[in-house]
Formats: C-alpha cells, sequence, structure tokens
C-alpha cells in the first residue's frame, strides 16, 4: 500500500479516539462522519443534535471540552455537495488537552442552525460573523445582527455565488478606457 492509500484509508477509517467512542456511544446515527488526519479529528453530526453534542462535550468529566475557541462555515457550491454548507466548531479541553472539529451540514434552503450561545455566551460574535458573511441563521441567538458589513448591505460575501467585482483604476496604460467618475471635490 503506497503511502497515499494509506492517508486515505486513516482519513476514512480511523481507530477511534476514545472520545470519538464516547461520542459514537451517546450520539449513535446522529454522528454522520468521523475523520482523523494528521492528528486532527473531525466529528460531522447532524445539525440539529449541534447543542445536546456540544453540552455533552463540555459536561462530560472525561471530555471535559471546556473551551469553544471558534465556529465558522464553509461553503460547498463549487463542489456540488449537499447541503451546501458546514458551519464548523473548534473545541479545546485545557484540562484534558486535546481538541476537537465539529461540522454540521446546514441546507442551502434554510441555512439555519441552534446558537451556542446557551452554552458558551462568546459564541455571539463568531456565530454573528458567520450570519453576516454567509447568511446561516442561528437560531434562538440572543442579538444575530451583522458585525462586519454595514446594516443595509446586500448579500453576504464570502458565499461562493457573491458576485466578486470592483471598479476599474485608472492607469497609464488603460487611461483612455476607463470611466472618468466625477467625486466633486473641487
Amino acid at each position: 500500500m503506497s503511502e497515499q492509500q494509506a492517508a486515505v484509508a486513516e482519513a476514512t477509517n480511523p481507530i477511534p479516539t476514545p472520545v470519538v467512542a464516547k461520542v459514537r456511544e451517546q450520539f449513535g446515527e446522529q454522528v454522520l462522519e468521523v475523520r482523523e488526519r494528521l492528528g486532527e479529528t473531525t466529528i460531522v453530526v447532524r445539525s440539529e443534535a449541534i447543542v445536546a453534542l456540544a453540552r455533552f462535550l463540555r459536561d462530560h468529566p472525561d471530555l471535559a471540552f471546556n473551551h469553544l475557541s471558534d465556529v465558522t462555515a464553509v461553503d460547498y457550491l463549487n463542489l456540488n455537495r449537499e447541503p451546501r454548507f458546514d458551519v464548523v466548531y473548534h473545541f479545546y479541553s485545557i484540562p484534558k488537552r486535546h481538541r476537537l472539529r465539529v461540522r454540521a451540514p446546514v441546507p442551502e434552503d434554510d441555512p439555519t442552525i441552534a446558537t451556542l450561545t446557551v452554552l458558551w455566551p462568546g459564541a455571539s460574535f463568531p456565530e454573528r460573523e458567520v450570519y453576516d458573511l454567509f447568511g446561516i441563521q442561528f437560531a434562538g441567538h440572543p442579538d444575530l445582527t451583522r458585525i462586519l458589513m454595514p446594516d443595509d448591505w446586500v448579500g453576504h460575501p464570502l458565499r461562493k455565488d457573491y458576485p466578486i467585482y470592483g471598479e476599474e483604476i485608472e492607469f497609464s496604460h488603460n487611461r483612455e478606457t476607463v470611466e472618468r467618475k466625477t467625486l466633486g471635490y473641487g
């Protein structure tokens, strides 16, 4: 078996760690996939299980994931994957010194998942950022408003279908073709 084949086999059939074993035991069918790559464990769970899973990770004495270090999202539009989005959580256990990535798929037609602010109030700002830039709703969030873009901004800039455009800048080589705009400065 080549190194590449061994890496693929390791990623798709990881040796269950104690964390993974406890999560699988508790959540069974809610766990969609487990990946282990380069010492990093990723668990994919159904979005409706995210609050129960996060509470279990935090409160189970053998796991003690007491720090939610990040909340973000991924848009899989160009890969034609359904569901289109994943909300990604990074947990860390300070006393046990282990990390865990949890992904929860969210469909494009109803991009909604429950908030984790009920467990970690510090999830508020990262969830607002994901809402602002990806358009994913966090049900039950105490203040789900834009955090980076102006309130009247249309769209969500980190979505893969967000239009990328800008003004053409005038240089000496394109001076004749650039549309000039009067800025009204004197």
